[in-house]
């Protein structure tokens, strides 16, 4: 297939973290075999100009490469330019919902009609886990029975098991486990000063926060808190590998890609239940929690220490989300949608 991938996120020089979800499946439609051109935004800086920018590349690149179908992440408002994109050149269209895209609906004026003119004018939709597709149907009706839920996995070749001494010492993590990870942005979503009181609870240990946001400040200077601010993807895998348990409580969490990563890497996970962790983290590899309660999210940390270390129960997981697995499925969906 001749694939045009349209994306609002995608790795660049000043952003190389910037949707790198994206990227891996990109990559591993062309090793499939296919031929991938591309339309993105690979910056943060630019404002709503860069949605204009993304829609000139799109119409463009269409025009001249010619795609069988177009596919775009992220409903709107990249959905509603790969849409157009595709229907000037008789290209099919499908487009992934991940997360904010969904919220949007109904919290930002116009979002909804926009995001249904897009599921309407896409042949299928992609939705990275059950809890967002059941609400993207229930803000968006017509969306019912064109949802189909396939994940960006992880790269089970990248993220393995590694020596936790080591790489403590390559991050320069030191002091007494266990070790604790949180990696996302330092928000309110993301639940982060939550996370820093029921940490506080237990006394002992070390957490380590890597990303920015602003709630930055307030995790700084805490004892045996470590804000390290933003990292390259890359690096990601150093952290996790240098961790005992890697912490995402959000008070909802679309899907949990660093959840995933950590689990592939054998380490255990503490997890919000509201969203998509609960689709893929079983007990034996991590605790689910409920965001708001400090008391249980302490205790979920406490026991997500004692499970195995290495977890190998972890790693068979997320084996079921490699992401050769998830870009075969992803090459059948716009196989059918071509079709």
């Amino acid at each position: 297939m001749r694939i045009l991938l349209v994306s609002q996120m995608y790795p660049g020089a000043s952003a190389p973290d910037l949707g790198v979800f994206v990227r891996q499946i990109e990559l591993e439609l062309a090793e499939r075999g296919h031929e991938v051109a591309r339309a993105v935004v690979d910056r943060r800086s630019g404002g709503k100009s860069r949605h204009i920018e993304l829609a000139r590349a799109a119409q463009r690149r269409a025009r001249d490469f010619r795609p069988d179908v177009v596919y775009s992440h992220f409903l709107f408002p990249t959905g509603a330019i790969a849409a157009v994109a595709a229907r000037r050149v008789g290209a099919a269209h499908v487009t992934t919902a991940h997360g904010f895209d969904v919220r949007n609906i109904g919290a930002v004026p116009g979002v909804r009609a926009a995001t249904r003119l897009t599921v309407r004018g896409s042949d299928r939709v992609i939705a990275v886990s059950r809890f967002l597709r059941d609400e993207l149907v229930a803000k968006v009706p017509e969306a019912e029975g064109r949802v189909e839920v396939i994940n960006c996995g992880v790269d089970l070749r990248r993220f393995v098991h590694r020596d936790p001494d080591e790489w403590r010492r390559s991050v320069g993590w030191v002091g007494e486990g266990p070790f604790y990870l949180c990696v996302g942005t330092l928000d309110e979503r993301k639940n982060v000063l939550r996370l820093a009181t029921a940490f506080e609870r237990l006394g002992a240990g070390q957490l380590a926060f890597v990303g920015d946001g602003p709630l930055r400040a307030s995790l700084q200077g805490r004892p045996r808190i470590r804000v390290e601010g933003p990292v390259e993807h890359r690096r990601v895998a150093d952290y996790i590998a240098a961790a005992d348990v890697v912490c995402q409580p959000s008070l909802v969490e679309p899907f949990g890609q660093a959840l995933l990563e950590a689990m592939a890497s054998e380490r255990s996970v503490v997890a919000t239940r509201i969203g998509g962790p609960p689709e893929f983290v079983p007990p034996e590899a991590g605790l689910l929690v409920d965001p708001l309660n400090v008391q249980e999210l302490a205790e979920g940390l406490r026991m997500a220490a004692a499970l195995p270390s290495p977890n190998g129960a972890a790693r068979i997981a997320a084996s079921d989300h490699d992401l050769r697995l998830q870009a075969a499925r992803v090459e059948r969906t716009l196989e059918r949608a071509c079709g």
